[in-house]
């Protein structure tokens, strides 16, 4: 992966928001909704007997004749999981899907561990056997290891991956795929993806990563297409009227992939592997960042 020291020096200026606010028993740099012992004051309540007494607020006291007690907010790890598509269409382009989805993810995973989330990258093949990266930034040699370990083959089913997601309270899913699979033709498919994952308090991003050459097809004349997962092939004839057809339904699919999400409070980006990786993660996706 072409990421640098640049790069993550940038990133740790970073954080990722989220919609519902982690309550894991973790140490971390997320405040909770819990009430704990740390010392940014929350708010007062009346004094209740077994509260510890050396909460009570004395010049309350003095003032109302009634004893309160102060609250403060806890701060809770938070868990980001990132799930990686790794079927074989994601080894497709001169710059393949598959190493701008893990320079995504290894992205994600450091603004994570820079703020002391807990962050686990799922590859799709293998869900029971994820990578837990804790503890902050020393963990990134690892995570880096892991991501360049990953193999691309085969198919995976991206629902299935999704619904075997251990998670256990709210966080953060970041799903990373090129979608290329019959069933997200199917709105009604994604809806359900997304209803799950609303339900399981998770602040769902979707990165649509595309191949430049898929986005802005150049290829002309009769080609033989061979379909990289099962190896079925198709014979067509590019010309211009059939580039703009193409062109015109994938367009389709990405907007409504887009309203979908938009209408389920979920993010969606696509992420061209033409993009500068800068501009991707800096400009492009900035609206998922609360620092």
């Amino acid at each position: 992966m072409m990421l640098d020291a640049v790069f993550f020096d940038r990133l740790s200026r970073l954080r990722l928001t989220m919609d519902h606010r982690t309550s894991m028993n973790l140490t971390g740099n997320r405040k909770s909704i819990q009430k704990g012992s740390s010392m940014e004051f929350s708010d007062f309540r009346e004094y209740m007997p077994g509260d510890d007494i050396r909460r009570i607020d004395w010049n309350a006291y003095g003032r109302l004749d009634r004893l309160y007690v102060k609250e403060y907010m806890e701060e809770k790890e938070a868990v980001i999981s990132i799930l990686i598509d790794t079927s074989a269409s994601m080894n497709y382009g001169a710059k393949t899907k598959s190493e701008l989805a893990c320079m995504l993810a290894a992205a994600f995973s450091y603004m994570g561990l820079n703020n002391m989330d807990r962050v686990m990258l799922y590859d799709m093949h293998r869900m029971y056997l994820p990578f837990v990266a804790e503890g902050g930034k020393r963990a990134l040699p690892r995570m880096t290891a892991w991501l360049e370990q990953c193999s691309f083959e085969g198919t995976v089913d991206i629902a299935q991956a999704v619904r075997e997601l251990p998670v256990k309270g709210p966080g953060v899913t970041i799903l990373i795929s090129d979608f290329l699979q019959e069933a997200f033709l199917d709105q009604e498919s994604l809806t359900k993806l997304l209803r799950f994952l609303d339900y399981r308090k998770q602040r769902t991003v979707l990165l649509h990563v595309l191949a430049k050459e898929e986005l802005s097809v150049e290829l002309t004349g009769t080609r033989n297409l061979i379909d990289m997962e099962d190896q079925s092939t198709l014979r067509v004839t590019l010309d211009a009227a059939s580039i703009r057809t193409y062109e015109k339904t994938l367009r389709e699919f990405t907007d409504r992939m887009r309203r979908e999400c938009v209408r389920a409070g979920a993010f969606y980006e696509v992420c061209s592997t033409g993009a500068d990786i800068y501009q991707l993660i800096f400009q492009d996706l900035r609206v998922l960042y609360d620092i």
